[in-house]
């Protein structure tokens, strides 16, 4: 009998759908890294296990059938017919056995730091017996040191002790009853029936699914990419955060087909572009566009609004703040004006308008920055940012 799994929907709903399965004992904040960086891109939907975070707690054993069952569940209710699967150690292991029982609901299967078998089987069923005589916090610390280097370890107490109470905070009877799920689930003999294309990632100070473990699901899954971090131990996700989420993101990118993406891309550009600019600015433009203006418009939009704009590297309000110095210290009044009034009605300060044009002024010349300053009041005294949009 299928769970009903706690999840969280990040992004754009009619964006390509990315489902995130987490670690034994985690809760989908584990996915935060990801979940930031792929929205602009992805319908994100990072999950919960059965017994994990805030999705229900029934009595184990539970098996992988049980916990694959439950994603499909999640799906169909969300109406999502196949997606992109992300999954990391018990993570990976369900979507290994979505990959080779359900097929045709995973487009791309990115697996990090898991095993096709977690062989043997008695130490999962001591460990499942512990915690339940004395706990999951019992053991808390000790499965959280193998999931980071001691170097991260060191430099960033914090992340650890964040951890450690994640892992505590669990249900015992949820931890331990996913224990006897790894413990006799088996997945080496269906790795030749995955189809879905498949990125395999370890990290390389890994404990648990070291390197070699690694590479013997990407030896049996036909074509997959095999790839090493280093450094990264078992959560290599939040250890190479930027690393792992640019390999993920190559991998559903390249999955999915150019007209595809090139149509994504306009629908992502074209909801950054009216976010940045405004809708009465995008709709004046695009409604101008002819035959011959056309082309421009969509290059523009999916490259430096769909592309650009996009990447997570900086946020809007720094992107807004570059722009401003660039136009300025390059003289172009046109683009500059169009920008200082949107960032204006977006509620950006007009002191930092005045940061900005005085630092232009010493780095590109006194007369563009003259000139910006301006533009900047006449958009003032136009009323832009006096009132909420």
């Amino acid at each position: 009998m299928t769970v009903t799994l706690n999840y969280e929907q990040h992004g754009d709903p009619t964006a390509p759908p990315v489902v995130l399965l987490g670690s034994l004992g985690s809760d989908l904040s584990m996915w935060a890294p990801q979940i930031t960086a792929l929205s602009p891109i992805a319908n994100v939907v990072a999950v919960d296990h059965r017994g994990h975070g805030k999705s229900p707690v029934v009595d184990g054993p539970y098996t992988m059938a049980d916990l694959g069952g439950d994603v499909v569940a999640l799906l169909d209710s969300l109406g999502l017919a196949s997606v992109h699967v992300v999954g990391l150690s018990l993570g990976g292991a369900v979507g290994q056995w979505l990959a080779a029982h359900h097929p045709e609901r995973v487009r791309t299967l990115t697996l990090l730091c898991t095993s096709a078998a977690f062989a043997p089987a008695q130490p999962w069923l001591d460990r499942a017996a512990t915690v339940r005589a004395d706990g999951l916090a019992s053991i808390a610390e000790s499965i959280v040191g193998r999931w980071f280097t001691p170097g991260l370890a060191e430099r960033d107490p914090g992340l650890v002790a964040r951890h450690v109470e994640m892992v505590a905070g669990t249900s015992d009877e949820g931890y331990a009853a996913c224990c006897e799920a790894l413990a006799t689930w088996d997945g080496r003999p269906d790795l030749a029936r995955i189809v879905a294309p498949t990125l395999v990632v370890a990290g390389a100070q890994d404990p648990a699914t070291p390197p070699a473990t690694m590479e013997q699901i990407a030896d049996g899954i036909a074509g997959a990419a095999f790839h090493v971090v280093d450094p990264g131990a078992h959560l290599a996700n939040v250890e190479q955060a930027g690393r792992i989420t640019a390999l993920i993101r190559a991998h559903i990118t390249r999955a999915t087909p150019a007209g595809a993406q090139r149509t994504a891309a306009f629908e992502q550009g074209m909801r950054v572009r009216r976010s940045v600019l405004g809708d009465a600015h995008v709709d004046r433009a695009m409604s101008a566009a002819t035959a011959f203006t056309e082309p421009f418009q969509d290059f523009i939009t999916r490259t430096a609004w769909g592309d650009v704009w996009s990447r997570p590297g900086l946020d809007h309000h720094t992107r807004r703040l570059l722009t401003l110095a660039i136009l300025t210290a390059a003289g172009n009044e046109h683009e500059l004006d169009m920008h200082i009034r949107a960032a204006l009605r977006a509620g950006l300060d007009p002191d930092e308008l005045v940061e900005v044009f005085l630092h232009t002024a010493i780095y590109a010349g006194v007369p563009n920055s003259n000139r910006a300053f301006a533009l900047g009041r006449q958009a003032l005294a136009d009323g832009e940012g006096s009132t909420t949009q």
